[in-house]
């Protein structure tokens, strides 16, 4: 190898990594053996300076060259763009054309669209409009910068609309400009802009089956559209198939509930030749999470463990982290926690929000702590220099209202400079019904009548367990447990109140448990119940009831926290 290949070499690693001061070293070296005249040593520098972030050396190197090319040029112009830059590299590129004309040689298309594909990249779409505008001549690569820019900020409207301005002047579309207008349309919904280019790729006949970016973004349109039939029929048929369009159909299958075709898929891609990623791992540890399946998800943790690569990538250990505080698996989590190095932000914020979900430890809002909360929300602004948002201000609500300060929940929402949503109303109207505020709670239940108006509905309860009744009785004997009737649905006649407490989800969920099991359960010492919805009052105390007379422990997710019922009480401490 060559003196200068070899400082060529080394200068593309230090910019690879960042290394300025050895970069500099290497400069020393190219001046002292040289090589100051050499084309491609002083690109190679420009870029490695560029990359360190140090654009004043990038002029040095430039104006000190007595040759330049496409190279030197676009370099110079993506120093100043990585840097934060914008204007300049503009001004730059209105010179080009007077260097083209010395040099007999037109730079303007290529320099320009390789600086309308670092605007795209750097997320300034606004200025890489302004190059292609200023283009004399436009490509497909052109185009194809432009289209992939607005579709990567997720503007999907405009993308498709260049891809039809693009097809009117006559340009073909090839395989990026097909993968990036289909991924226009998944960012906007366009289905059936989505299905007319799949239409027009069989009528040319375009070899999309062969092509993995643009069968994967096919595949990834349908799947958002939620067409897993359609989705299916292009994943099936694709030639070679990638570990995006693998995981996108595992994913889509799983947010259709459909979890058999997902795990055959998972299982099918784990006994194939690929390796798995972990964006694949860590989204199927979430699907696990949301449906509290604790089995599939040990035994992906045990897969995990097995592969080389898995537990290492950060993203991977924080997702199994989060399957067990969502399972209810608090010591499983801990070990997890304490065996986890390094850990980052994520890491600590999976398991201080799991804890507090429990009732572990002394979490503001589901302890009580009015004052600590509150000198919480407002450090937000004084020294984080966060704007408090509506889901900030909820949260304050239910803390003050769960410690009977309604009046200061109330005034909160009138003054918060954020309109208030469904959400806050529905707070305030749980924590006037806990405390019993009847005026109060008439105000919200205008809200209540707005809403309805407006045609927005609650969410309808989905059971994990879904299930029986019974035990009633011997609650009612052991504990004097009564019905409490005012947790009731407020249009119920009131003789049908007490009939449909008898059939809450909950207790629907543990009658099925006891029946399935015959009432015997020993060696089952903790029942898991899992909603999507906040746990009655009734069902509160009948389950405290219920954990003493049967000596089970029953842990419930609700839409707030985990409850721990255990010997006659609560983890939650009635705050919830």
């Amino acid at each position: 190898m060559s003196v200068s290949r070899l400082l060529s070499t080394i200068l593309s690693k230090c910019s690879k990594h960042r290394l300025l001061d050895q970069g500099k070293q290497v400069h020393g070296a190219v001046e002292k053996l040289g090589f100051r005249r050499d084309l491609i040593l002083s690109n190679d520098l420009i870029d490695m300076y560029a990359k360190c972030g140090t654009v004043d050396f990038v002029c040095m190197v430039f104006d000190r060259m007595p040759e330049r090319n496409v190279v030197s040029w676009t370099g110079l112009m993506c120093g100043y763009l990585q840097n934060g830059d914008a204007k300049t590299p503009l001004l730059l590129f209105l010179q080009i054309p007077g260097v083209c004309a010395k040099s007999n040689f037109d730079w303007v298309p290529v320099v320009g669209n390789s600086m309308i594909n670092m605007y795209s990249k750097c997320g300034m779409v606004g200025e890489a409009g302004q190059m292609f505008n200023t283009l004399p001549v436009r490509n497909v690569i052109s185009w194809n910068a432009m289209i992939a820019g607005y579709s990567n900020e997720r503007n999907g409207e405009e993308a498709l609309n260049l891809f039809r301005e693009m097809q009117e002047k006559g340009e073909v579309p090839d395989r990026y400009t097909y993968s990036s207008s289909l991924k226009a349309c998944s960012c906007a919904g366009a289905v059936g802009e989505g299905m007319q280019i799949h239409a027009a790729l069989i009528k040319h006949g375009f070899p999309y089956l062969a092509q993995s970016a643009v069968a994967g973004a096919l595949v990834d349109i349908y799947v958002k559209c939620r067409r897993m039939a359609e989705a299916r029929r292009v994943f099936d048929r694709i030639e070679v198939k990638s570990m995006m369009s693998r995981s996108t159909v595992i994913l889509g299958y799983a947010q259709e509930d459909n979890l058999t075709e997902a795990m055959d898929l998972f299982r099918e891609l784990r006994e194939s030749r690929y390796r798995m990623d972990g964006f694949v791992l860590s989204s199927l540890m979430g699907v696990f999470a949301d449906f509290a399946l604790v089995e599939q998800g040990k035994q992906m943790h045990a897969y995990t463990i097995k592969v080389p690569y898995g537990l290492l990538e950060m993203s991977v250990a924080n997702s199994v982290l989060d399957m067990y505080m969502q399972c209810g698996l608090t010591d499983e989590a801990d070990a997890l926690f304490r065996e986890m190095l390094p850990r980052n932000v994520v890491s600590w914020t999976v398991m201080i929000t799991g804890y507090g979900k429990h009732g572990i430890g002394n979490k503001a809002v589901h302890s009580g702590l009015i004052k600590e909360g509150k000198k919480y929300f407002s450090s937000l602004c004084s020294h984080q220099k966060i704007k408090p948002q509506v889901e900030h201000h909820d949260c304050v609500v239910d803390l003050l209202g769960r410690g009977g300060r309604l009046k200061e929940a109330k005034d909160l929402i009138g003054k918060m400079p954020l309109k208030p949503n469904v959400g806050i109303w529905q707070t305030l109207l749980s924590v006037c019904r806990m405390h019993g505020d009847v005026k109060m709670g008439k105000q919200s239940e205008k809200i209540r009548e707005t809403v309805k108006r407006k045609g927005l509905k609650k969410v309808a309860g989905r059971e994990i367990h879904e299930v029986l009744k019974e035990m009633e009785k011997r609650v009612k004997e052991e504990m004097g447990y009564v019905h409490s009737v005012k947790f009731s649905l407020h249009d119920v006649e009131e003789e049908s109140k007490m009939e449909s407490l008898r059939v809450h989800s909950e207790k629907l969920a543990i009658g099925l448990v006891l029946v399935r099991r015959g009432r015997k359960l020993k060696g089952q010492r903790v029942i898991r119940i899992f909603k999507n919805l906040r746990v009655c009052g009734d069902c509160h105390v009948f389950i405290k009831g219920l954990s003493k007379v049967l000596k089970i422990v029953f842990v419930v997710r609700d839409a707030n926290r985990f409850h721990r019922f255990e010997n006659g009480l609560c983890s939650c401490g009635d705050y919830w």
